[in-house]
């Protein structure tokens, strides 16, 4: 696997997701309670940046039709999304967080 840092966890804030780059990629870094994840940064159903949607309860909501996603396995968990978004492997070392791009967890080729 091949980490990459990505941001100080402290930018994350609790209950938020942050868009970050990593290669070619959008990536959404999201912080439910104790766990940092990392998911493809964009809605399956509407192409927007799940970035900019709310994480509760293990998943993040698109801030624009209200899809959500399992945090864990990118699948949509309820309407309008019916695909799922790819997940990647997440590391918190000394305060940062850094992300493996290269492998997806859930077999989903990001875009």
């Amino acid at each position: 696997m091949t980490f990459e840092r990505v941001a100080s966890l402290a930018d994350v804030p609790e209950g938020e997701a942050l868009g970050v780059t990593v290669d070619r990629y959008d990536v959404a870094i999201a912080r439910d309670g104790d766990e940092v994840f990392a998911l493809q940064d964009l809605c399956s159903h509407a192409a927007v940046q799940l970035s900019e949607g709310e994480v509760d309860g293990g998943t993040i909501e698109c801030w624009l039709h209200g899809s959500c996603f399992d945090l864990r396995t990118g699948k949509p968990t309820n309407f309008p999304a019916t695909e799922p978004v790819a997940t990647f492997p997440v590391e918190v070392r000394d305060g940062d967080v850094y992300v493996d791009v290269a492998t997806t967890l859930n077999g989903v080729n990001p875009t």
